[in-house]
């Protein structure tokens, strides 16, 4: 267990766009800077005021998850979508989007608990960094002062929360319940996905309508776009698991082959092959224990009948559904911007040319 610097290192605004949704996108938000700029800020400075602990290690901790876990996409799309709806100042949404972000990082804690995972971001994760006991305690201890955030707002807010927190769990345990089954199908594939990611941005947007009055068509309006681009943005995440560049992700490829999760570049692979190289790939994807020639033959037999060009595909028309349900929100730059994330949420990072790949790949397994 090492002493680490609890002080939270965020990336930049741009950065953040950049490195998520392209650069187009932040082409897009050029102008809209300094006002968005100022939104996060205000966010960040209200998670770090409700991390404080009498125990001064779970503060670090905490801290040091929230500077390890997540990009803030969840609190910038909710300033954008505010804004979106014509909210002069996004004051009245801080203490939610802090919750929100609190949410998503104490899944990430406990996601790393589960996978065993090394790094985070590039660097060592909550239970290496931590140790178990700790990481454990320090999941729960974000969802607490989530919720103690989310008690600022009416009841019908407190209460989807508490149910995208419930459609978190679920996605769990359905995501277990697959585990090296590639028999399981895409069916179940995006059933886990709605609820581990796509229903947390959903109730963050939706909640942002209704705290700023907006009609029901534009708070169904963003729970849908939310809805939509989770689950465009968890296909392209899954892709990049095995053709991205661990520089840029901050984390090793191939986690999922590793932990044996059906991801659909890996369900679409099985659909396309032969029936001797679909035994193949099965063998390799169920084996417990893959060594480096395993996880490279499995990215091999996959691009090979073009799954990952079709899973690239798949995530941009999900993209484009996120951009139709935005109709009833007021044109203008935010909702350009809205429409704008969408599509680098599907379209940024992928492809990485070939040879770069394989020769970083050994080097990151």
């Amino acid at each position: 267990m090492s002493s680490l610097p609890s002080e939270a290192i965020e990336p930049s605004l741009e950065s953040l766009v950049a490195r998520t949704f392209g650069p187009g996108a932040l082409t897009e938000l050029a102008a809209l800077l300094p006002d968005l700029a100022r939104d996060l800020e205000a966010i960040d400075w209200r998670l770090q005021e409700v991390l404080g602990s009498s125990f001064a290690r779970l503060s670090e901790s905490a801290r040091y998850a929230c500077s390890t876990g997540g990009k803030r996409v969840r609190p910038l799309l909710m300033t954008v979508a505010g804004r979106a709806l014509g909210a002069p100042s996004t004051g009245p949404l801080v203490s939610l989007a802090a919750a929100f972000q609190l949410i998503h990082t104490a899944t990430l804690v406990h996601d790393d608990v589960i996978d065993h995972a090394e790094t985070r971001r590039g660097r060592p994760s909550i239970p290496r960094a931590y140790g178990l006991p700790l990481a454990i305690v320090t999941g729960d201890y974000l969802f607490v002062r989530a919720f103690e955030l989310a008690a600022e707002y009416p009841k019908s807010i407190i209460l989807r929360c508490g149910e995208s927190c419930a459609d978190l769990v679920e996605g769990e345990v359905l995501q277990e319940s697959s585990k090296f089954d590639l028999s399981s199908g895409r069916e179940h594939y995006l059933r886990v996905v709605e609820r581990k990611t796509a229903a947390i941005i959903a109730a963050a947007l939706a909640s942002v309508a209704e705290i700023l009055e907006a009609p029901v068509p534009m708070v169904e309006a963003l729970a849908a776009y939310g809805h939509r681009l989770g689950v465009a943005f968890q296909i392209r995440d899954d892709l990049l698991d095995v053709v991205g560049d661990p520089d840029v992700l901050g984390k090793p490829l191939f986690n999922d082959y590793r932990e044996g999760n059906p991801t659909l570049v890996s369900l679409e692979a099985y659909h396309r092959l032969d029936p001797r190289r679909q035994a193949e790939f099965e063998h390799l994807f169920q084996l417990r224990r893959k060594r480096t020639k395993h996880l490279l033959r499995l990215r091999e037999l996959s691009e090979a009948v073009g799954a990952p060009a079709e899973t690239a595909r798949e995530a941009a028309a999900w993209a484009e559904k996120a951009v139709a349900s935005l109709e009833p929100i007021p044109a203008g730059p935010y909702r350009r911007l809205l429409e704008r994330l969408a599509r680098g949420a599907a379209e940024h990072g992928w492809p990485r040319p070939s040879r770069r790949r394989r020769s970083y790949s050994r080097r990151v397994l």
